[in-house]
């Protein structure tokens, strides 16, 4: 089994900052990718932002410059930190991690369980 349990979501007024964080446990071999999506009501769910296990890093263009992502690969944990927050970044952010259970097993994506990030205007 494997868990991500994520954190720091919450209320907070346009121009503010939060900063969410997710642990991965339980049978992990390795992790490939992490990273966030966010599902506002009545939209798809979006990529907001992935880094490799070297490093890399992408975002979804509307945030760039205002959202940061990082990664712990020794405490297999990924971070976001959200600064200059806009009312449309408002939604239910899901943490994922792309990883081998084991040596012999394929990759497969795992997700927590989502925290909410409300931004008021």
């Amino acid at each position: 089994q494997v868990q991500l349990v994520e954190s720091g979501g919450g209320l907070v007024q346009a121009g503010g900052s939060l900063r969410l964080s997710c642990a991965a446990s339980g049978s992990i071999f390795s992790i490939n990718a992490m990273g966030w999506y966010r599902q506002a009501p009545g939209k798809q769910r979006e990529l907001v932002a992935t880094i490799t296990s070297g490093g890399h890093t992408n975002y979804t263009d509307s945030v760039k410059g205002r959202f940061t992502i990082s990664r712990d690969n020794a405490k297999n944990t990924v971070s976001l930190q959200m600064n200059s927050l806009e009312p449309e970044d408002t939604a239910v952010y899901y943490c994922y991690a792309v990883l081998h259970r084991s040596y012999t097993e394929s990759l497969h994506m795992h997700w927590g369980q989502g925290t909410q990030v409300t931004v008021s205007s």
